[in-house]
């Protein structure tokens, strides 16, 4: 799946929260309908058995409530593809990464293959369909998460190059997958961000912390030797000012060089992305335009992480990941430059968008309400960033509801239907858009501030439980209402716009 993600430091963030956030992006040619649901401990499994790999997998007793964004129609699996638990723990899955023929054919994918009349089923490895629900209701830290997938993949393989983002109220950490049992992670600096856009991503990965004090960075038992063994880092070996050994199994290796790719199709698909997304956090840091640019869309060196030049808020997160090139030659919506360049490069915002996640992780906020998650359903370009508290035992019908039937009576069929009107439009609609998310987000936030005020008056967890589900109802009706209201706008503009239209009225 094509996918988007930012992860943003507690000292990065405008408010000292902990930020993670992902596009959902269907394939090519396909839309999945997703909604917003809570998972109770009674509806946990305790054993897991996947769809697409029919591996089978023992859960431990006790899980945790947790929040999830599963497919509404059933058939192809869960993939509940991110979520928040009781110990304010959110993580994200996955961002669909890329790696290079020498990983994979030194640790093959562990892929499913069905009986035939002369061999037996062979079971896959995990994958993006089964990660949040085998790991989110088990873990207590974003660095348990790390820990518990880790041994996951160790031991049942994958099939599918993934990221996955765990954080809690101090910490971000980044896993990427290695080949079929392989796997890394790094602990994003708290005065960074990270953007994701479908490559593997990690740049300088320190082996020596990995395989000592693990502060920032952990990966699987073997990796070193599984590095050395098969000539997987392509650096000169080099040392440090200190003497030690870096680009080398024992130290540091550019983790991107060894693992991941560098094809024709990363400079169209996906570096561009990151590219544009570090051009906004930090304009003036590096030279991003012109024939002397330090970084071009095509750059295989854009920083995995870097300090931004603010901070940053929620809107700018929502911003980056609805992009679509805005004030660049790639525009597709662009009227105006080197028209020739108007869609040259896969922006962020696009029509197979089906949702977007972000987890705001608050220390300031009573220890039960602390997470607030955002979500936006259907092409980012069109629509809205809602917050609701993760804190509940159920999601409202707006949300929830959405089935394999198109309707307005839900978020995501709405939003759908607003972006395909608006797109074909883009002109005549934009200001309904511009509107509606103004609305929405402003709204979210003051509702948020407003109930912020009551939990923290309230001491008793289950009346606060009942006060975020309170909330959320109350956030849902808002925005129903200002989702009817765009469509009836961005419905008439493009109705007064049909091929049809005349300008005499017949008398």
């Amino acid at each position: 799946m094509s996918c988007t993600t930012i992860l943003v430091g507690r000292n990065a963030t405008y408010d000292g929260s902990t930020f993670i956030a992902r596009n959902d992006d269907s394939a090519s040619g396909h839309f999945t309908p997703k909604k917003f649901t809570v998972v109770r401990p009674d509806e946990q499994p305790r054993e897991y058995t996947s769809v697409i790999s029919h591996v089978k997998i023992p859960l431990p007793e006790n899980p945790q409530r947790y929040t999830a964004m599963p497919n509404a129609v059933k058939g192809k699996g869960i993939w509940a593809a991110g979520g928040a638990n009781e110990s304010n723990v959110a993580m994200t899955a996955t961002e669909t990464i890329t790696s290079n023929e020498r990983v994979l054919g030194a640790d093959p994918l562990v892929e499913y293959s069905a009986a035939t009349d002369s061999e037996p089923e062979k079971t896959g490895g995990i994958g993006e369909e089964d990660i949040v629900v085998i790991t989110l209701p088990y873990i207590h830290t974003a660095r348990e998460g790390v820990v518990r997938l880790g041994k996951l993949l160790e031991q049942y393989g994958t099939y599918e190059m993934n990221g996955i983002a765990f954080s809690d109220v101090n910490e971000i950490w980044w896993l990427e997958t290695i080949g079929g049992h392989h796997w890394m992670a790094r602990r994003v600096p708290d005065d960074a961000y990270v953007v994701m856009p479908n490559q593997l991503g990690i740049d300088d990965f320190d082996l020596h912390d990995a395989f000592g004090e693990q502060k920032n960075n952990l990966c699987s038992a073997d990796l070193a030797y599984f590095i050395e063994t098969n000539h997987l880092n392509p650096a000169i070996g080099e040392t440090d000012s200190s003497g030690t050994k870096i680009n080398t199994p024992a130290g540091r290796i550019n983790a991107r060089d060894a693992f991941g790719s560098h094809d024709d199709a990363d400079h169209v698909y996906n570096t561009p992305r990151a590219w544009f997304m570090e051009r906004y956090f930090n304009p003036h840091t590096s030279v991003w335009d012109g024939p002397d640019a330090e970084y071009k869309p095509g750059s295989d060196t854009i920083p995995w992480c870097r300090i931004p030049e603010k901070k940053i808020t929620v809107e700018d997160v929502k911003y980056v990941l609805s992009s679509h090139f805005q004030g660049t030659p790639y525009d597709p919506y662009a009227t105006y430059g080197d028209l020739s360049q108007r869609g040259a490069f896969r922006s962020i915002g696009i029509n197979r968008n089906d949702f977007m996640g972000m987890f705001q992780i608050r220390p300031a906020a009573p220890k039960n309400c602390r997470i607030v998650e955002w979500i936006a359903f259907s092409s980012n370009v069109f629509n809205a960033l809602v917050p609701f508290y993760t804190n509940c035992t159920t999601t409202p019908a707006y949300l929830s509801n959405t089935t394999e039937k198109v309707s307005t009576e839900n978020f995501y069929w709405t939003n759908r239907i607003i972006a395909a009107l608006a797109d074909a439009h883009y002109g005549k609609c934009l200001a309904h858009i511009e509107r509606y998310q103004q609305a929405v987000q402003s709204q979210g936030h003051a509702l948020i501030n407003l109930y912020d005020k009551q939990l923290a008056a309230e001491r008793d967890d289950v009346k606060r439980t009942a006060l975020c589900e309170k909330a959320n109802e109350k956030i849902a009706a808002m925005l129903k209402k200002e989702s009817q209201t765009v469509l009836n706008n961005v419905l008439f503009e493009s109705s007064c716009l049909m091929k049809n239209a005349y300008a005499r009225s017949d008398a």
